[in-house]
């Protein structure tokens, strides 16, 4: 069965407020992204650390960050800072 949440293992872990500004920068390098992540999330809860993952895309390298939990799914809705590319995990 596939499945587009994220079944590895997780790269490293960030405290919120690592989070957060991690995921502020994403979504000023990257037009348009915001209102994909107002439209797609609900906000996170009061976590004190979160788990960040390497991004699956070809090439990239980057490390995804959790932006909000998915409105449709039971998952956490993470977006990658280097190609600013979005999934679930």
């Amino acid at each position: 069965m596939s499945s587009n949440i994220g079944q590895n293992y997780p790269y490293s872990s960030e405290t919120e407020a690592e989070r957060s500004a991690a995921v502020d920068a994403i979504l000023a390098a990257h037009d348009g992204l915001a209102d994909t992540i107002a439209a797609e999330t609900t906000p996170l809860g009061d976590e004190a650390r979160w788990w960040t993952w390497r991004c699956r895309k070809r090439g990239c390298g980057g490390v995804v960050h959790a932006a909000g939990y998915a409105r449709e799914n039971r998952a956490v809705f993470v977006v990658c800072d280097v190609c600013g590319s979005t999934s679930l995990r």
